[in-house]
């Protein structure tokens, strides 16, 4: 996969000012009233743990059995990282009847449903699975209540592959809300038993709405111990608060399937900031920078570093001056691989009998 190191390690521009702070010009030192003078880089911002993973399990697994390795569902939701992976020999595909006998398949970061799980077993592929840890908990969670009788209200949007994974662990009892109307619109079978998860891409601030009224049409809903929203989702939506005041213009790098990364450029909007999304450098659109001098650039948990550079080269085009890294949280988190996938000592993948294969560490 591409360097994803980060910019400012390479000495490419100074980290600037510290979260809510303005540089010393107070943002008023404009060259002409049409050019950029500074681009201020969000931090955290571009792939999170779940990612890499994935990423390195399709990578790996190219490595030790050669192309083609067959992946469902976009890996992450990324479209230079899909076309990179298609390069190197995988193959996307969203119906198992695409993969032939004996193949290594691979599940998106996003996850899959049950069924999905136990037809790829039965139809005897070497399954590794790329889901995020994230994910798998929220999984997990479902599955252990479901036994001691619970119902779910699932918190997410129709049609995303990880919400569709989620529900698909259980036959019924499921129920999904997309904003605070349909909470009004759901009827679980019974309320004494009564659960919340989310999707853990959603909008912080969306969702906490909606668990409110959830939990005031059902004041007995069990909440999950820790929130489903994922730390890389919560922190970059927390850089983005930080970093929306202090520009006239804020860019999100990611793809339109993006769940995460259009929630960063819908925040920034409610916060009044004029927004925009790209997929890369080749749709920024010049008129959007006419008489901004300050502008915010983050990425999605799903965007490689290269893309942000390409947009920082095409911003300074039009005439930045200085970009900046505004501090923020490190995030230092590393989630294992899975079986057969590890490297030795020696940098060789460790072999693996056929029923650890679908095993996470």
């Amino acid at each position: 996969m591409t360097d994803n190191k980060d910019i400012a390690k390479e000495d490419q521009f100074s980290a600037g000012p510290p979260p809510g702070k303005l540089d010393p010009s107070g943002g008023s030192a404009v060259r002409e009233a049409t050019s950029v003078g500074v681009i201020l880089l969000a931090e955290p911002r571009g792939f999170c743990a779940g990612v890499d993973r994935a990423i390195e399990i399709v990578e790996r697994a190219l490595s030790k059995f050669g192309a083609p390795i067959y992946v469902r569902h976009e890996i992450v939701h990324n479209t230079y990282v899909v076309n990179d992976l298609k390069q190197k020999g995988a193959i996307f595909i969203e119906e198992l009847d695409d993969v032939p006998p004996g193949a290594t398949l691979v599940f998106s970061a996003h996850g899959v449903s049950r069924a999905i799980q136990l037809e790829a077993q039965r139809r005897g592929f070497q399954i590794f699975d790329a889901t995020c840890p994230l994910v798998t908990k929220v999984h997990v969670e479902v599955a252990k209540l479901h036994k001691e009788g619970f119902e779910f209200i699932m918190i997410g949007h129709k049609g995303h592959p990880e919400v569709e994974g989620t529900m698909g662990q259980l036959d019924s009892g499921i129920h999904l809300v997309e904003d605070v109307a349909d909470v009004a619109r759901i009827s679980p079978l019974q309320t004494e038993r009564l659960a919340v998860v989310t999707q853990t891409t959603l909008s912080v601030d969306d969702a906490a709405e909606i668990t409110a009224a959830v939990k005031a049409r059902f004041p007995q809903v069990r909440s999950p111990k820790l929130q489903d929203i994922c730390y890389a989702t919560q922190n970059r939506q927390d850089a983005v608060k930080v970093l929306s005041p202090q520009v006239d213009i804020l860019i999100v790098v990611g793809s339109p399937t993006s769940s995460n990364s259009n929630r960063l450029r819908e925040l920034a909007a409610k916060l009044g900031t004029e927004a925009y999304m790209v997929d890369d450098a080749s749709e920024l659109q010049e008129s959007w920078f006419a008489g901004k001098s300050r502008v915010g650039l983050t990425a999605g948990a799903s965007a490689p570093e290269i893309l942000v550079k390409q947009v920082i080269d095409r911003i300074k085009a039009l005439g930045a001056v200085s970009v900046r890294k505004m501090a923020g949280i490190e995030e230092t988190i590393k989630f294992p691989l899975p079986k057969g996938l590890k490297l030795d000592a020696q940098g060789q993948t460790l072999e693996v009998s056929d029923s650890q294969l679908h095993q996470l560490s």
